[in-house]
């Protein structure tokens, strides 16, 4: 297999759906769809996206799992157009480009992003409406992982420990487990459901997800640390300057690199009890423990 090669088919695959089955910019309100696609089009890695075709691609799947696809990756862009804001990170860059609220303004970013995240359901209920019970699945898998408690929740106490010179082991992991991993492993159980997978290898692939989003989360964190804005294609530093609860204010770049690591192998020794042929998805786990942005 060349990794490569079908890395970058399946990112082709997304933008393809993402274009394919996003509202037009023309659409009215005109500068609310606009700024939908501006911020889910030309851009970011596409990881959960490919994560969950890779999943679904483990068996055989049963619906065509790029819907679903999409609408994970409209999860993941509303909570970075949100996360942008000037109210949370108020970030000006992103995916290499101005963030939605500097590219329009803060009141339209607010409703492209909450527009964006109920299109996710939409997507989810529209495309599997023919399989009920795959749908209702797909739809809580994505509810939970977005939510209160997961998604939304890591991020209300990444505010909270904004210079709170309290930050600790537990709040850390709360952090990256919730804000970032969670969405992560309901993408590869989406993709489980989507392959018919039975429960045990829908839990082995959320687990495994849980894995690999803490690590990526931990490199994100040294990433900031470390690298350079235009790399990165967002402000670099910027969890520095704000004195946030990461990995790297907690434990420094070394230990960080080396939690990630032992995250990374064991999220590695998980895929030896998937069935079907985990190959690709074994060298993308492998990949994003040394990715630069």
């Amino acid at each position: 297999m060349d990794f490569k090669t079908k890395l970058q088919a399946f990112r082709v695959r997304v933008e393809n759906g993402i274009e394919r089955m996003m509202p037009a910019a023309e659409t009215r309100p005109r500068r609310l769809h606009e700024a939908m696609r501006y911020s889910m089009e030309d851009g970011g890695k596409r990881l959960r996206p490919v994560m969950l075709i890779a999943a679904a691609e483990l068996g055989e799947p049963w619906a065509d799992p790029l819907p679903a696809a999409v609408a994970v990756e409209c999860i993941h862009s509303y909570s970075l157009i949100h996360d942008d804001l000037p109210c949370m990170d108020d970030g000006d860059l992103r995916r290499g480009k101005p963030s939605c609220h500097r590219r329009f303004d803060e009141a339209t970013a607010v409703l492209a992003g909450d527009a964006i995240n109920t299109y996710a359901f939409l997507l989810l209920s529209r495309h599997y409406r023919e399989f009920p019970e795959l749908a209702a699945g797909l739809v809580m898998d994505l509810a939970e992982a977005a939510g209160s408690e997961k998604l939304i929740g890591g991020q209300m106490e990444d505010i909270e420990s904004e210079r709170s010179g309290s930050a600790n082991e537990e709040q850390v992991d709360f952090i990256h487990r919730n804000k970032t991993a969670e969405l992560i492993a309901a993408a590869l159980g989406m993709g489980g459901r989507l392959s018919g997978a039975g429960p045990a290898q829908v839990e082995t692939l959320r687990g495994i997800g849980g894995r690999i989003g803490i690590a990526f989360q931990m490199i994100d964190d040294i990433l900031d640390a470390t690298g350079d804005s235009r790399t990165l294609g967002k402000a670099a530093g910027a969890d520095v300057a704000a004195e946030k609860a990461t990995c790297v204010s907690l434990y420094g770049v070394e230990e960080s690199r080396k939690r990630a690591r032992t995250h990374t192998a064991k999220a590695l020794e998980q895929c030896r009890d998937l069935k079907g042929d985990p190959v690709f998805l074994k060298a993308l786990i492998r990949s994003l423990e040394h990715r630069i942005r």
